[in-house]
């Protein structure tokens, strides 16, 4: 029986001082024709990534990836949490109080009174996923810089990708082969 060997990835690596400027490149990267999902940074800090240096984990295959979360979209997520927690408790109120046969003053006041309660729940559930992020960012600087990988499928893509990884203030940016 035949040995499959695993295919060869090629990647452009770089590494950032800065989240402002690891989003950047990020963007440049998706408009210079690199799909999102061909771009990867550092997964959150395990024991495996906490123990070591930024410089370790740029060419090692087991480094875990994780996909890129922008500012915006973590900003759409504390929108969703705190008014999915409003909508939905409030709307539950009303109609738990409505079945109930509370007068319409009540109904208002224990909505309202839900709502609120909500409201805070969500922003501390928001508030939460903000600082994991926020915390993952800091832990990932102090050891180095912000890892950012992007794959690419032959040599002018690899040269585009690094262009712009420089362009955008990355250092140490190299390509290398890694092994699915």
């Amino acid at each position: 029986m035949a040995v499959r060997e695993s295919p060869v990835i090629r990647e452009a690596v770089g590494v950032f001082q800065a989240s402002g400027d690891m989003e950047a490149a990020i963007e440049d990267l998706q408009e210079n024709g690199f799909d999102r999902a061909s771009i990867s940074l550092l997964g959150a800090a395990d024991r495996f990534v906490a123990t070591r240096l930024t410089r370790e984990l740029e060419d090692d295959p087991r480094a875990p990836r994780a996909a890129f979360v922008s500012s915006e979209s973590i900003g759409a997520a504390k929108g969703a949490l705190i008014g999915g927690m409003l909508a939905v408790c409030g709307a539950l109120a009303a109609g738990i109080s409505i079945s109930a046969g509370a007068s319409l003053a009540v109904t208002i006041a224990v909505t309202a009174t839900v709502g609120i309660a909500a409201m805070l729940t969500g922003y501390g559930l928001a508030r939460q996923v903000e600082s994991r992020h926020d915390r993952t960012l800091k832990s990932q600087l102090e050891r180095g810089g912000l890892l950012v990988w992007v794959r690419t499928r032959n040599s002018r893509e690899e040269d585009r990708a690094s262009k712009v990884l420089k362009r955008n203030g990355a250092r140490d940016v190299h390509v290398h082969d890694i092994t699915a």
